[in-house]
């Protein structure tokens, strides 16, 4: 991932130093574990630990010559040793190395990923009970239906957002696998005992059955889960540019008057820009998904199809969703709210929203539903195209009506109750 979407905690995650260091602690831990099977002497187990040191220019410098990095990481850190560095790698393979590595990678980017989570639905949980009783216009295929309140919205979306924690939590978990069994997971030149020993020093689960590789399935189950908070994020990102837009100006993404600038030409804008970014980004976390399911079908007991593709979309998606969650967290907490545009916008089309409430009056009092919804349908779009209120429309078609009843903005409000007391449960 480029530098400008790179947070410094889950950037440090994806160096090469920090790959490398993944590397390392998997080789010294299975030779800790020779050691206590009674296979490597005690003596040169504690020597690997203590000599064991490699740098990045030493291992690219290597990998020029053996074009193969885990090979050249090896050759390094053996020679940085020692006599006792030929028991490094002893009995392993390279994906032994790469997938348990991988897998404490992920797991540290994970825990940053559902943290991160977390605080976007936390914000938008505090947001969502701050208009709890804020009426707003409710809209379908973008045109006023019927009202709302802006804290059910934003509700909605921290609901989806609490979902999208737990699936982040799930997919980390299963994702935490490594294995040490040999060439096509037979464990014939490494015993199940080193691999349980291994696992364990790391704070990670053994493969069920591995081939050569831990199965892909998993890396596809945690990026999929990635591209689904995405897209979650994405939906409140879009909401929000398109209440930000002049004609409906509800809502606003934060803006640093006096030190950010809108336009380069034009001093008076106000743009989205956080919100188009997020996204613009969820594109390429969908991306990285489809790509890790394209993974998932390795030749045999493996082929590296999948190699080139996971040096790019494992750190990028994982680094993008941080930078995402980040994001849309300010723009939740910063979120300013037009209440008097919410007020005003709830009377565009002039009565017409409590249609539906007609309808049903209409045919509650023995009208044919075909008859009550033409009456209703004729008196909202005189009503919406600039005609009378719709109240006195309906109430000269229909004069034994309880207008009151019918025009009734509380109607709306009688669930909130119950949908708020779930909101609180899950705080």
């Amino acid at each position: 991932m480029i530098e400008r979407y790179t947070r410094p905690e889950i950037g440090a995650v994806w160096t090469q130093q920090a790959k490398f260091q993944s590397w390392l602690d998997v080789e010294l831990a299975a030779t800790d574990a020779w050691a206590a099977e009674g296979v490597v002497p005690a003596e040169a187990a504690a020597i690997c630990r203590e000599k064991g040191t490699f740098t990045v220019e030493e291992v690219n410098a290597r990998e020029e010559i053996t074009n193969h990095d885990v090979a050249a990481f090896v050759d390094v850190v053996a020679a940085s040793i020692g006599e006792e560095g030929r028991w490094i790698h002893f009995g392993l393979t390279s994906s032994d190395v790469l997938d348990t590595a991988l897998a404490v990678q992920l797991t540290k980017a994970g825990e940053i990923l559902v943290a991160g989570a977390k605080t976007y639905r936390d914000a938008l949980i505090d947001r969502a009970f701050e208009f709890k009783d804020t009426l707003a216009m409710g809209r379908t295929h973008g045109v006023h239906a019927e009202p709302t309140t802006f804290g059910l919205r934003l509700a909605g979306f921290a609901f989806e957002a609490d979902r999208n924690w737990k699936r982040l939590q799930q997919a980390t978990a299963q994702a935490a696998r490594g294995k040490l069994s040999g060439a096509v997971g037979t464990y014939a030149s490494v015993p199940p005992a080193i691999e349980r020993r291994v696992m364990e020093s790391l704070g990670l689960e053994r493969e069920e059955i591995a081939t050569q590789v831990v199965p892909r399935d998993r890396h596809a189950e945690l990026l999929s889960a990635i591209a689904l908070a995405g897209a979650g994020i994405e939906r409140f990102a879009t909401e929000i540019r398109h209440l930000q837009r002049t004609e409906v100006r509800e809502a606003e993404e934060p803006f640093a008057t006096g030190q950010q600038k809108g336009s380069s030409a034009m001093p008076h804008k106000r743009n989205p820009i956080r919100t188009e970014r997020l996204t613009g980004l969820a594109r390429l976390l969908r991306g990285y998904a489809q790509a890790g399911l394209e993974n998932v079908a390795l030749w045999h007991e493996r082929d590296i199809s999948h190699s080139g593709a996971e040096r790019v979309i494992l750190p990028d998606a994982t680094i993008g969703l941080d930078y995402m969650h980040y994001i849309a967290t300010q723009v939740a907490t910063g979120l300013v709210v037009h209440v008097d545009r919410l007020q005003s916008n709830l009377e565009l089309t002039n009565g017409a929203l409590f249609s539906q409430r007609a309808l049903t009056a209409l045919v509650e009092s023995g009208m044919t539903r075909d008859d009550a919804y033409r009456t209703v349908q004729a008196a909202a779009h005189e009503a919406f195209d600039g005609g009378p209120h719709f109240r006195e429309l309906i109430g000269e078609a229909a004069p034994e009506l309880d207008l009151d009843e019918i025009f009734d903005y509380g109607a709306y409000l009688t669930h909130l109750p119950e949908v708020f007391e779930r909101l609180e449960a899950i705080r």
